[in-house]
């Protein structure tokens, strides 16, 4: 039976050409395309993968986000990161996520197809190159206090946080979220509260520094 994939990137010509690659393999089927991480949660739901194959940087709901809801929903699917970001930043926020895999873009095709192969035997695959950043970082426990606190707040705020960051207005935020403005308002200020940030500027540059969004 052939492992089942979702690809999410939102640049078109990666995921043609990963997915025509991966559909060449004799045990891989790619049932889904995304170009964004909400349609990936919907996709995934309603195609039951054994993978998905995820960025990180995507509009609405990043990879991130994105890894989190997925494992929260569907436990049994397991997610790779591809990702252009080396930045330990990242593969912390990713493999904190629910992340079984962790690849960079420029890896070569057969890397990917080997983290694929991997995960579906419940083994976790990290690319050599950023292999070090992990093992550094669970030596030292080198996380800052501040990246941590990013998890006091729920997966509701976490979403608000990065669609204010990504430049939305309160109106368009509660329209995408169906929920009300006021809701949106209050979310707000409670992640400011948790945060310690005290103006709209600072909570950007807080969501940007974090990796929840890529202005």
């Amino acid at each position: 039976m052939s492992i089942k994939i979702i690809l999410a990137d939102d640049h078109n010509i990666v995921r043609e050409a990963i997915g025509v690659l991966l559909d060449s393999e004799s045990d891989m089927k790619v049932v889904g395309e995304s170009a964004d991480g909400r349609t990936t949660l919907e996709l995934a739901q309603k195609m039951n993968p054994d993978v998905v194959v995820t960025d990180i940087a995507m509009p609405g709901l990043n990879g991130i986000g994105t890894t989190r809801k997925i494992i929260a929903k569907m436990p049994g699917v397991k997610v790779i990161a591809l990702s252009a970001y080396s930045d330990r930043k990242f593969v912390f926020h990713m493999f904190k996520a629910g992340a079984s895999g962790y690849l960079l873009k420029d890896c070569v095709f057969d890397e990917l197809t080997c983290a694929i192969r991997a995960v579906v035997r419940n083994e976790i695959y990290i690319s050599p190159r950023i292999a070090n950043i992990v093992v550094k970082d669970f030596i030292h426990q080198s996380f800052k206090n501040d990246s941590l606190v990013f998890y006091a707040l729920t997966d509701r705020e976490r979403e608000v946080l990065q669609l204010l960051a990504e430049g939305k207005a309160t109106k368009q935020v509660a329209f995408l979220l169906k929920i009300s403005p006021k809701t949106i308002e209050t979310h707000r200020l409670n992640i400011m509260e948790k945060l310690n940030i005290h103006s709209v500027p600072e909570l950007t540059k807080y969501a940007i520094r974090e990796g929840l969004t890529f202005l």
